[in-house]
């Protein structure tokens, strides 16, 4: 239905009769003339309708509207003088139409498609529109380069594209499962994958040696701007490797697809840090390193304090750190009060944050005063304090103090705009994570990544003595500018050391053989060594893009409630087809005068 794309056109095609199609960007009469942009994929064409190339069409040219799909057929034609539009690729050109087809007509549209829309729900509403908007197709376009990019990385690797179930059991990923019910097997039921990492396992035991999927994964959790119910991962697999290995081969993979969506070149290799200065130095296990506020240890400042807060501290084994918002003294009130609220919700025990600012050679704040002169001059030292900056403290325990203080830094960042540069892309590893965590309500030790994830060597006699809170595990993270990319491990492929780690978790004999005696049973017959790593393409797709939600990278994605507004979706399911899958609702809608 076309000779050209809308984008295609140059001056050596000038004086070819052409045939385009696509939808009326833009109309203009000019004293009769009737002009349009022409726009498909690839982007836009002047098309011009005179009356003396053809009544007929000229008088239907003027019956056109946006998002009209016409077919227009004429001759390629330069442009008159000053009539050129430089920021266009046919800018030059116009196509005099000597024929036109209106292939379908479109009723009032529900949004302008040349404006930002800040109502997310109408755009949900009308995906299908939201996604020709420029900045949308753009953004569809990166994913599928960067897709692509990374399947020939991994085919030119190696690497075998196997797909893994759907449906499938319950896993302890973290979250919880969506489940389907079975028909054909009353009262059990399926569970959606959170991700595929037992069936990659047991794709190394299978001999494949080196897998990857572009996987869907499902978790039913709360949802914030990159995280959805439902997500993609570039899932990898392989076995005889080392965690060296999988470091170098996602430092490739991730430059390709970089490339592929921006041209840019990334670093050989990535920087590195251990998951203990991460915490330490930067508050988080995925820092923004493009800006260098860091958290500083005071303990020498404060180690003969006789400021009761910081002395009590101290002798109770806690640190007492500060971070210099550099240039920051300016901090208005209601920015003052956000930062307290953040420090608060990140597990502050008091309402305010403590600081220090100097502004015009003066010091302000009710610290100031009951500091020793040593200690005000040992702080203005150790925290660079000059004129404009104003430094936040926190005291408590070694993880309170990295948790609030990395809050309270990366919000300074936003409110100060330190991290708005498109083209600036610090990658980090972050590495020797800790094997197990103590669940802060249960007092239960639960893996950090999932229980199959390797102990470090030089830690499993740690394990072996219940020293759980100093194991460090073979895992590793790859982040970027505040966001983890992905995460991996190299895996336990013994029999014996997965049942040390299952008793470590907790794990009966008994649930053992429920859960996980495929994998176990499999472990038996000469396991290799293996590890791997998922990469999110969504959130990696999101920051090719320049965008701040990874639903900007979607088709199709759902609201912050897990909906799909266009779909209508979730949606009720009749008596009938429940009882076909042997379900009953308990739920219970609300009458009208509960809902008041």
């Amino acid at each position: 239905m076309r000779s050209h794309h809308c984008s295609e056109l140059r001056e050596s095609d000038l004086g070819k009769t052409v045939q385009l199609i696509g939808w009326v960007n833009s109309a203009r009469d000019h004293g009769g003339v009737i002009f349009i942009d022409l726009r498909d994929r690839e982007g836009l064409t002047q098309c011009v309708f005179r009356p003396e190339e053809g009544a007929e069409i000229a008088k239907l040219s003027h019956t056109l509207r946006e998002e009209d799909v016409v077919q227009v057929t004429g001759k390629v034609a330069l442009r008159l003088e000053g009539a050129q539009n430089e920021k266009m690729a046919t800018g030059a050109l116009e196509v005099v139409a000597s024929d036109l087809k209106i292939v379908n007509k479109a009723d009032v549209l529900p949004f302008q498609l040349d404006k930002e829309l800040s109502n997310e729900d109408i755009r949900m509403k009308y995906r299908y529109l939201d996604l020709r908007r420029p900045r949308m197709s753009k953004n569809i376009r990166q994913r599928s380069k960067i897709t692509s990019a990374a399947r020939r990385y991994l085919d030119d690797s190696g690497f075998y594209e196997i797909e893994t179930p759907i449906l499938s059991n319950p896993t302890p990923e973290g979250a919880r499962d969506f489940l389907v019910p079975s028909r054909l097997n009353p009262g059990k039921f399926y569970a959606l994958p959170q991700a595929p990492q037992q069936y990659k396992q047991l794709l190394m035991v299978a001999g494949v040696e080196k897998y990857f999927q572009i996987a869907r994964c499902f978790r039913d959790e709360d949802l914030r701007a990159d995280r959805q119910p439902e997500f993609t991962q570039i899932d990898l697999e392989a076995s005889f490797v080392d965690q060296e290995d999988i470091i170098s081969l996602v430092e490739g993979l991730l430059a390709s697809m970089f490339k592929a969506g921006l041209d840019v070149d990334l670093p050989e290799k990535f920087p590195r840090m251990t998951y203990r200065e991460a915490m330490d130095v930067y508050g988080s296990d995925k820092p923004d390193t493009r800006f260098d506020i860091r958290i500083t240890d005071l303990a020498d400042v404060f180690g003969a304090t006789e400021f009761k807060i910081f002395r009590n501290v101290l002798d109770g084994g806690g640190v007492v750190r500060a971070i210099n918002a550099k240039g920051f003294a300016g901090i208005t009130t209601g920015q003052m009060n956000r930062l307290n609220e953040i420090a608060v919700q990140a597990g502050l025990p008091v309402k305010n944050l403590a600081f220090i600012k100097l502004e015009n050679g003066e010091y302000k704040s009710p610290l100031w005063k009951i500091f020793s002169e040593s200690e005000k001059e040992a702080v203005t030292a150790k925290m660079n304090l000059e004129d404009g900056d104003i430094v936040f403290f926190a005291a408590g325990s070694r993880e309170s103090v990295s948790t609030i203080l990395g809050r309270v830094r990366s919000e300074c960042a936003v409110m100060m705009d330190l991290n708005n540069d498109p083209n600036k892309f610090n990658f980090l590893w972050v590495v020797d994570f800790p094997l197990l965590a103590q669940d802060d309500e249960s007092g239960e030790w639960v893996a950090v990544h999932h229980p199959f994830t390797r102990p470090h060597p030089d830690d499993i006699e740690l394990l072996e003595k219940g020293d759980f809170a100093n194991v460090r595990a073979i895992a590793y993270d790859v982040v970027l500018n505040g966001y983890e990319l992905g995460g991996g491990s190299i895996r336990i492929h013994e029999k014996d050391l997965q049942a040390k780690m299952f008793e470590a978790l907790g794990v009966t004999p008994e649930e053992q053989e429920i859960k996980f005696a495929h994998i176990l049973d499999a472990f038996r017959f000469g396991a290799p060594p293996h590890g791997g790593l998922a990469l999110g393409l969504d959130r990696i797709a999101m920051l090719v893009s320049g965008e701040d939600s990874i639903r900007e990278v979607i088709a199709f994605p759902k609201n912050n409630k897990g909906a799909d507004l266009m779909a209508q979706s979730p949606c009720e399911i009749g008596l009938k087809e429940l009882r076909e899958v042997y379900v009953q609702s308990t739920y219970k809608k609300k009458t009208a005068e509960e809902a008041k």
